[in-house]
């Protein structure tokens, strides 16, 4: 057969760096802090909820297409839980539908809302399922830089660059925030402006908010909730950050009636329904007491502050993240420019595995020396990895 056996479009993503990193941190024995999940399971209560669903045989037969009833509702009751001070607040009828994880969600949500030739913005660094999902709807990506501020040891978006973006083929922007692999947490006044541009150019807007409880400094806004954003926006959430099931891949869509229909017509032809069980676990997972939410975010925030350390001590460049469970380093101060070479010798020099940014980018010389190490794990595994750093 002379025909290639992967569409061009996808061919150029090829093997992902995640799974040769993490095939690399096996074969060397080494820590991997280059795949975000964590190495502990989430509540032992809502384990045991997935178990009792099995056994009452809730969910091994194929589930609604939107979702269980109890999971939709449960979403619903989440937003307005935590956003319903900002008027933000959906039917679990016509306004939320479950997917395998917040990766289908993201995919049917450009799969339903893109058609051939449309330009979507996207905050780069970004998630790499990003730029395959798009390609795969027939889109065409416009990347957005954020630009590292070394003084401030953040990363900053520059608007008027995002304002220059948008053309007369623009369809929508696809946002994250907190941002992997940045860690930046947009503020209110981006967020504003960004409502602003969308509402003015008449674009949609699809946000990936899955690090939504993993907020340091500052606090998370849904886009949703900001004026003319919600008839506009796809909100997309996810059980396994904030639960730390990520092998369970329960996700969620909030929008508009119109928007939900257009999204569940696409997912219904990937994975059609999932995680039948998972579905009744998550909806009690997500009406945990507040202090479930803080404890989380005030563990990870300690984690962060092991790591950044750690990698301070050892010569590395630190962004220290205000969310997710993300950190990027600048390289250059310890000699090096290449993080593709870096990672991939890294683990045999120092016994740790992290990810270069550079995959993350469309403009890859801008993201060559970066790199990206996850604090999802517990603080003897990171002060180990901070130790063995030490040897660079």
């Amino acid at each position: 057969m002379d025909r290639p056996l992967l569409n061009r479009r996808l061919a150029e993503f090829g093997t992902t760096i995640f799974a040769e990193m993490s095939a690399l941190a096996v074969r060397t024995g080494s820590i991997n802090l280059g795949q975000g999940f964590p190495d502990a399971d989430g509540p032992e209560e809502v384990r045991e909820a997935a178990v009792r669903a099995l056994r009452d045989g809730r969910g091994n037969q194929y589930p609604p297409g939107p979702g269980i009833p109890e999971l939709r509702t449960a979403v619903a009751a989440h937003q307005e839980r935590f956003y319903g001070h900002r008027g933000l607040s959906y039917d679990p009828g016509t306004e939320v539908l479950v997917t395998a994880g917040a990766t289908e969600a993201i995919a049917a949500a450009l799969l339903a809302l893109l058609e051939p030739g449309d330009e979507v913005i996207a905050l780069e660094p970004y998630y790499d399922s990003y730029a395959a999902c798009i390609a795969m709807a027939g889109g065409r990506r416009v990347p957005v830089t954020l630009r590292p501020d070394p003084e401030a040891g953040a990363y900053r978006l520059d608007l008027d660059e995002l304002r220059d973006a948008v053309t007369d083929h623009t369809r929508l922007i696809l946002l994250n925030t907190p941002h992997n692999p940045t860690g930046t947490v947009l503020s209110p006044e981006e967020l504003t402006e960004i409502a602003r541009l969308a509402v003015e150019r008449d674009l949609l807007v699809i946000t990936d908010e899955v690090y939504e409880h993993l907020v340091f400094e500052g606090a998370h806004l849904p886009l949703a909730s900001f004026p003319g954003m919600r008839e506009r926006t796809v909100t997309i959430g996810s059980a396994g950050k904030t639960f730390s099931f990520t092998g369970w891949k329960v996700g969620w869509a909030t929008a508009p009636p119109e928007l939900i229909s257009a999204v569940r017509s696409a997912k219904q032809f990937l994975t059609y329904v999932s995680a039948g069980p998972f579905q009744y676990a998550v909806a009690e997972a997500l009406a945990l007491p507040d202090d479930y939410f803080t404890g989380l975010r005030d563990d990870l925030r300690a984690k962060r502050d092991i790591l950044a350390h750690g990698l301070s001590e050892a010569g590395f460049r630190v962004y220290r993240p205000s969310g997710t469970y993300f950190i990027t380093t600048d390289i250059r101060p310890l000699g090096h420019d290449d993080g593709f070479a870096f990672c991939r010798a890294l683990p045999e020099r120092a016994g740790v595995v992290a990810i270069p940014n550079a995959v993350f980018y469309d403009h890859k010389e801008v993201g060559a020396p970066f790199v990206r190490f996850a604090f999802c794990k517990s603080p003897e595994v990171l002060q180990e990895a901070a130790d063995r750093l030490k040897r660079l």
